[in-house]
């Protein structure tokens, strides 16, 4: 099993939450689900996004101007559609090359922001269609950190507990690969490192690794279709998903991506013997404090 992650928020601008979301396939559907993308691009683009230069990024296909822009006219053809929506991507592309500036026809802007909008829905509905399940840690923006910077972060601890648990749920056997977003190459070797001491330096960690390899990978997103299918999801949830305790606004027309994202999530059951009752376990989850419980516990004694 292969888990793409990626984050929306992280940066501290307008998003109203930090969200570290995944996106779980199995090494048999993902080839497929990479060719059924891929043929979406040209059914709504007329080109694949990567040669003309563009990712498909949340912050990219579902920002608020491709909503305005989608909304400023009539629903569009499909076969009219994609082929503005190719014009104005060339555009980009000849003028990114060195080209001459060239205008965009109010159609154009039309197009592409109705087929963005389009696309998304269909790569969601892809997902769905090959079984693939959504995890996400959606993080108070404020939530105390722990004061050990070299431990790993409470919401990477929860979403690979979730892995665990689904990867138990798959088989008796069953392994997982962690892929990531590449990051800063300082940054890749922080959590690289935070990585190794909790699964090789913690019971609980240790526990996991024997299902989750404690090394991840780093990824060219721009290379990575289900990376970028990661950001997609964390974009959504970002936005769109809202649970107990979550009081930032959503932007409403994010929602019916979300919904689709979230009814991926993996759901699974624990038995708790403390208490002899079998617990839900939610692939989607808030965090609002990622100190670990010793910190809590001793900030909560003061």
């Amino acid at each position: 099993m292969l888990f793409f992650i990626d984050e929306s928020g992280h940066d501290h601008g307008d998003a109203p939450y930090e969200v570290l979301a995944a996106v779980a396939v199995a090494e048999g559907d993902l080839w497929n689900l990479i060719q059924a993308i891929r043929a979406a691009e040209v059914q709504f683009f007329g080109v694949h996004l990567a040669e003309v230069g563009v990712e498909f990024k949340g912050k990219k296909l579902l920002k608020n101007k491709a909503f305005r822009h989608a909304t400023q006219g009539p629903a569009i053809d499909p076969n009219r559609r994609r082929d503005l929506a190719r014009e104005f991507l060339m555009k980009g592309w000849r003028e990114t090359q060195g080209g001459a500036p060239e205008a965009r026809t109010k159609d154009e802007f039309t197009a592409y922001g109705q087929a963005a909008r389009a696309f998304v829905i269909r790569i969601l509905e892809i997902c769905v269609s090959h079984r693939a399940k959504t995890f996400a840690a959606l993080v108070n923006t404020k939530a105390p950190h722990a004061a050990d910077p070299n431990m790993l972060r409470r919401d990477y601890a929860f979403l690979f507990q979730r892995f665990y648990y689904y990867l138990e749920d798959r088989s008796p056997t069953e392994m997982g690969l962690v892929v990531f977003d590449e990051l800063e190459k300082a940054k890749s070797r922080i959590l690289i490192q935070q990585m190794a001491r909790y699964f090789l330096e913690t019971e609980k960690g240790y526990q996991r690794s024997s299902r989750i390899v404690p090394e991840p990978f780093f990824v060219h997103s721009d290379l990575t279709t289900a990376v970028q299918l990661a950001d997609i999801v964390a974009y959504c949830f970002n936005w769109g998903t809202r649970l107990n305790k979550m009081k930032e606004a959503t932007r409403p027309e994010i929602e019916p991506f979300a919904e689709i994202a979230f009814n991926m999530r993996y759901v699974g059951k624990r038995f708790d013997e403390s208490e002899v009752k079998e617990w839900p376990v939610y692939g989607v989850f808030y965090v609002d404090d990622l100190r670990p419980r010793q910190e809590r516990e001793e900030d909560a004694d003061k």
